[in-house]
């Protein structure tokens, strides 16, 4: 048996435990100065017989685990104990089988259409992958892609529609900042305009839209107006989720070359939290859910439905800048090293003489530290 089939090599936070479905392989833009993916890599769509083939090996490793349900008792349904059983090996040490036997025991509802903009692709070809991937797997109820601003304003509204018929259920678009300025600066070839025009051509179609923002993407000197010009743009889509993804600069980003010669100069922690506060105090009559869902956000407390939780997810934000230095360094070593998930958490012992051990050890004096910060998070990258 085959071993695996192709994938990608991202997805969104939320697409966890999604099947990840390779449509395109990597980015037709490439050139965002901020995103350490794809670089070096060229753009290619793949055929619809080469997907077709995907789904069919997929829906042959998905039969052969349920077969082995019914052998155990179980019924077909992949329940814990089966998916124990193809882990350990009792289907040999296929790792296609391994994934998808999580992918059944997760659920098995939900596909990611990879990689980072299946809609370059013709509507037709995408609405047949999608047609043919329901077909095998009638279970499904949501599949979800990534997509640029730029293509999706492209699209004729007939298209989208078309694809919200045949299964499609969510766009994620890298909104990332509403300031033309920033845009241009980190080359992300599209305006602000391209992404109202293109959210709102997602929404028309009766799709969900997740954009995605940047904080610290403005660095210090453009902080307020990537805040301010941001919610503007956000207020003009009103998607119905707005998805923080902190900028941490790693040395594979051309960003980083823009840092060493000094034309940009990294936010602190502490920054890039007021930098939030203000996007989100400026937000006004919209009904989206604010989801900080990535391990890069210093607080994934801040959540929650506009306008009702509006003040609730500020109160996180205060409560975290009403902490004295000390404590403010204890919380991000905790978050940075990955075991704070609140702010709440300080108040477990064990949580603060861990994070205490480590700021001994790495010898981060409180004024110092944002550098010793960054490198706690080379790893999520």
């Amino acid at each position: 048996m085959v071993e695996f089939f192709e994938q990608g090599p991202i997805r969104p936070p939320s697409e966890a435990r999604s099947l990840l479905l390779r449509l395109t392989r990597n980015c037709p833009w490439n050139q965002c100065t901020f995103c350490p993916v794809y670089k070096g890599a060229k753009f290619s769509r793949r055929t619809v017989s080469e997907i077709k083939g995907d789904i069919d090996l997929i829906y042959d490793f998905a039969e052969t685990i349920r077969a082995l349900s019914w052998q155990m008792g179980e019924g077909g349904r992949i329940t814990s104990s089966v998916a124990e059983r193809v882990f350990s090996g009792a289907l040999g040490p296929n790792q296609g089988l391994k994934y998808i036997a999580f992918w059944l025991y997760s659920g098995g509802k939900h596909a990611f259409l990879q990689d980072a903009n299946s809609l370059i692709m013709k509507p037709a070809d995408v609405a047949e992958v999608i047609g043919y991937l329901k077909e095998k797997f009638p279970e499904i109820d949501r599949i979800t892609t990534y997509a640029r601003s730029a293509t999706v304003a492209r699209m004729e509204a007939g298209d989208l529609a078309m694809l919200k018929d045949t299964g499609l259920t969510r766009v994620h678009i890298g909104l990332e900042s509403g300031s033309d300025e920033v845009l241009a600066f980190m080359k992300k070839g599209v305006s602000a305009k391209q992404h109202i025009e293109g959210g709102r051509r997602v929404k028309e179609a009766a799709l969900e839209l997740s954009e995605y923002i940047m904080p610290g993407l403005g660095g210090r000197r453009l902080s307020e107006i990537h805040a301010l010009e941001t919610a503007r743009v956000i207020n003009a889509i009103n998607p119905h989720f707005v998805r923080l993804r902190t900028l941490h600069v790693h040395d594979v980003m051309p960003l980083s070359l823009d840092v060493m010669e000094k034309r940009f100069e990294i936010a602190s922690d502490d920054e890039i939290v007021k930098e939030i506060r203000i996007f989100i105090e400026n937000l006004s009559d919209i009904t989206s859910t604010i989801v900080s869902d990535h391990i890069l956000n210093l607080l994934p407390e801040v959540f929650g439905t506009l306008p009702e939780d509006k003040d609730t997810t500020l109160s996180v934000i205060d409560r975290y800048l009403s902490l004295d230095k000390s404590e403010r360094l204890l919380y991000k070593v905790g978050r940075r090293a990955g075991f704070v998930e609140s702010l709440s958490d300080l108040t477990d012992e064990r949580v603060r003489l861990r994070a205490s051990a480590i700021i001994d050890r790495l010898g981060i004096d409180g004024d110092g530290d944002e550098e010793r910060m960054r490198e706690l998070m080379n790893g999520y990258i």
